[in-house]
């Protein structure tokens, strides 16, 4: 199995993630991502490498930060550790500080015992697959073994949140006053920057999921656990709930009653809010397949056309980033706001979609009635052939004679896993029992055409 998953390296900490792996992973990160023009320029110019580190607060986090800053100082980077922040700051911080790369230390929404490394190029953007793999060769070669002068320092860098603090608040259109907000931050990397940060930009803030201990990060807190904050919001009569997750890469939101607001709405109001500013670039919004097809309709309504790709944030940004768009996502609540990020980042857009409500004088509620959410049934069917899922003929006949009875008022979609042996069944229309019975019935044919 490749070490690099769709978001770096990813495991049980001390389990396929050791120190000694951390280090390696550090050390040929060093090798490839030193060489290049840019850095040999800077090199010219008699320049050091650097790098930013970060971690969220899970415990391992401590002991692979330093295996990581242990590798990257040895091969002669100079290293600003900037503590417990999110993945978003780090990435924004690798750009503002004009260093050479970033390495975040998290699992993101993970549970605790896990951990993950994800590495950012210049400019606090992700890596290409090819890079991955360069990087991955380059553990089993020659490291940099630099001595004396030549061994790099690491630092701590002591203004890392304030930078990102300051960031996010000249990123905002209008101010948060009269709003009430809930924050959950999943006692994860968020817990001491987006309530300051919330509280700055105008908002009442009531907090919970903020006191990490090392062990509790995203343990029934945050954007995977949203009962808590449905709970808060209603009890305490606020007018919005923002969820981050362990790494604050992430945003989904809950209403005043209640209701949770997922990343389609949430890239709705935004999208329909960027085009009235004229900040939609191209009027054009980049969303997944997985998107919900009352997005599409919404969109369509407000003259933004709306761009599909694969699963995974990484190949939103890589349509964005190629063709200049300012706005994309996935339902999972991954919003890139490209005029002020290069990835994901749940603080930056928890904070835009609360300023959309202050405004416009407008609860979250009416806010996404923007769209109309499709019921979609998803049904994972194990057991069977992957690969031949898209050749199948019988399959295609069955998912062509469903799209021929749905006709625009739903759609199928089928993909194979990435990671496990199965075939994911997806299937949206008018009303819940019609999805469920399509999904049902198409997932048999799966089931039978591809048994093992």
């Amino acid at each position: 199995m490749p070490l690099f998953g769709t978001d770096g390296v990813r495991g049980l900490a001390n389990g396929i993630l050791t120190a000694d792996l951390a280090l390696t992973l550090a050390q040929a990160t060093a090798v490839v991502l030193g060489q290049g023009r840019t850095a040999e320029a800077r090199k010219g110019e008699g320049k050091r490498l650097s790098a930013v580190v970060a971690r969220d607060p899970r415990i391992s986090g401590e002991f692979l930060v330093a295996a990581v800053s242990a590798g990257l100082a040895a091969s002669g980077v100079d290293v600003l550790d900037a503590g417990v922040i999110p993945t978003p700051a780090l990435a924004f911080l690798v750009g503002d500080h004009d260093a050479d790369f970033g390495v975040m230390v998290s699992a993101s929404h993970n549970p605790a015992p896990d951990n993950g490394i994800k590495i950012f190029a210049r400019g606090g953007v992700k890596l290409p697959d090819e890079v991955e793999q360069r990087i991955e060769a380059a553990m089993a070669g020659e490291m940099l073994l630099p001595t004396g002068s030549g061994v790099g320092r690491i630092q701590r860098f002591s203004d890392a949140e304030d930078r990102y603090k300051l960031h996010l608040l000249g990123s905002l259109p209008h101010s948060l006053d009269g709003i009430h907000v809930v924050l959950d931050c999943a006692h994860g990397a968020a817990s001491g920057v987006s309530p300051e940060t919330f509280k700055a930009a105008g908002a009442t803030v009531t907090v919970i999921g903020a006191e990490p201990d090392g062990i509790n990060i995203n343990d029934g807190v945050g954007s995977t656990h949203l009962d808590n904050l449905a709970e808060a919001v209603v009890r305490l009569g606020a007018d919005v709930g923002i969820a981050h997750d362990g790494d604050a890469d992430r945003c989904l939101a809950v209403d005043a009653d209640g209701r949770i607001i997922d990343g389609d709405r949430i890239m709705a109001i935004l999208a329909v809010a960027m085009k009235e500013r004229g900040h939609l670039v191209k009027d054009t919004l980049v969303a997944t397949v997985m998107s919900n097809l009352g997005l599409h309709r919404a969109m369509e309504e407000h003259g933004i056309a709306v761009r599909q790709t694969a699963v995974g944030d990484r190949y939103v940004l890589e349509d964005m980033n190629a063709n200049g768009f300012a706005l994309g996502g996935e339902q999972s609540g991954h919003v890139i706001m490209s005029e002020f990020a290069t990835t994901g980042d749940g603080v930056l857009t928890g904070l835009h979609l609360v300023a959309e409500m202050a405004h416009k004088n407008k609860t979250l509620a009416e806010l996404a009635n923007v769209m109309t959410v499709y019921p979609q049934v998803l049904i994972n069917v194990r057991g069977v052939d992957k690969e031949r899922c898209a050749e199948d003929e019988g399959i295609q006949s069955a998912v062509a004679a469903i799209e021929a009875e749905l006709g625009d008022s739903g759609r199928v979609l089928l993909r194979k896993s990435g990671t496990e042996q199965l075939v994911r069944v997806m299937v949206e229309a008018a009303d819940a029992e019609s999805a469920q019975s399509y999904a049902d019935r198409l997932a048999a044919v799966v089931k039978e055409r591809l048994a093992l």
